[in-house]
């Protein structure tokens, strides 16, 4: 097992960033942030976390709003 020092998402599931995004912005902020329709039309963490978890650079957008929002507080 290699322990990720230098990854500040180490331990953090996709569900558990994209849940504390929604806490601190809710779901219309967030798709006004990160311009997916996951976010705009209809959303939940279900079928957000399915397209995320399948598109690469809209999850990477995600992870990075997640450290700049968590580096800010």
């Amino acid at each position: 097992m290699t322990i990720q020092t230098n990854n500040p998402l180490h331990a953090l599931t996709l569900e558990m960033v994209l849940v504390t995004l929604v806490d601190h912005f809710g779901w219309q902020e967030l798709g006004k942030r990160i311009n997916i329709r996951c976010f705009t039309s209809e959303p939940s963490v279900k079928s957000s976390l399915k397209f995320l978890r399948k598109t690469p650079w809209a999850r990477q957008k995600v992870e990075e709003l997640y450290l700049s929002h968590s580096h800010n507080e």
